[in-house]
């Protein structure tokens, strides 16, 4: 990706595992928000994108025994010597890499490198088209580990890649949950899921406790407060680029909460794919050679449209 384009190439270098890291085989890699987001503008990168993949570690030296395991990646690779890495706080590394995002080579090529610290071993029970949604369904996990939604009121706003994920993490977690969704395909997956869908029109004004935004919109935004009762919790949960207007006195006059959520726990996230807790596959539209990805952001940029893979190997 140069200047906001993105172009196939076939020149560059394999990369090189720094001590400490691995190189992976990609095998699968997953188009998300955030990607398109970054051809927009939201953070200027310049280098090969993508973040969500699984593969197959094919070097790890000093680490031998990772060689041949099939394996997904925490995308923050942090210094660990700074106060946020001390503090636990290790997603939020001054000094980080983050995969495809900022100053690391992403998953959309053949291989890539991370510190075999971020990596975790994919059960043998899951296919590479389930354990490529592990980041995102992580994601979705690190909503419930930072605000308590137990027996309380949730609103999830937008059922787009990320909405329907954070749907079934947050409808295992003990809370009422209602989802705003524009498309009627979507109301109609949560449905067959147990999931109570409602048009954005439909969702009540100051009824949850709690409110999600997945949809990266002002529109998003604008409805999820809306949603809230006074003194509740509004979760940011979708990058975007550009600025977002909004009116921020019924914010304090509500006294609104207001939490920016992003990377989460991985092992959750496996888990509940090999338990078949979260259903990710019919969310897969289209598999894309790498070749092909110009085409293939293409179709993940359509309106209404979830998942788009690529499969290095079949370029």
């Amino acid at each position: 990706m140069e200047d906001g384009a993105l172009r196939a190439r076939r020149d560059l270098p394999r990369p090189e595992p720094a001590p400490g890291e691995a190189r992976v085989r990609v095998t699968l890699a997953g188009i998300c928000g955030t990607d398109l987001e970054l051809l927009r503008g939201y953070y200027p990168f310049a280098g090969v994108p993508g973040h969500e993949f699984v593969g197959v570690v094919e070097e790890a030296p000093g680490h031998e025994a990772w060689r041949g395991r099939r394996v997904v990646g925490e995308i923050n690779a942090a210094c660990g010597a700074c106060d946020d890495c001390a503090a636990g706080r290790r997603a939020h590394c001054a000094r980080r890499t983050v995969l495809g995002i900022r100053g690391r080579a992403g998953a959309f090529a053949e291989a890539l490198a991370l510190p075999v610290a971020n990596l975790h071993e994919v059960p043998a029970a899951l296919t590479d088209e389930q354990a490529v949604f592990t980041e995102p369904l992580a994601a979705a996990f690190r909503v419930p580990e930072q605000v308590d939604v137990a027996r309380r009121r949730v609103a999830v706003v937008g059922a787009g890649r990320l909405g329907l994920l954070l749907a079934q993490v947050l409808a295992g977690a003990r809370c009422e949950l209602v989802v705003a969704a524009r498309h009627p395909d979507a109301r109609r997956r949560l449905g067959e899921l147990g999931i109570a869908g409602v048009a954005p029109t439909a969702l009540p004004a100051r009824w949850a406790d709690v409110a999600v935004d997945c949809t990266g919109t002002p529109e998003g935004f604008a409805l999820a407060r809306a949603c809230l009762r006074p003194r509740g919790t509004l979760v940011l949960k979708s990058t975007y680029a550009g600025e977002a207007p909004m009116n921020l006195s019924p914010v304090v006059v509500d006294e609104i909460v207001v939490t920016g959520s992003r990377c989460g726990p991985f092992a959750p996230a496996l888990e509940a794919l090999a338990a078949g807790r979260v259903a990710v596959g019919d969310l897969v539209e289209a598999v894309y050679p790498l070749a092909r990805a110009p085409a293939a952001f293409e179709h993940a940029a359509r309106p209404g449209v979830l998942k788009v893979l690529l499969a290095p190997a079949a370029s």
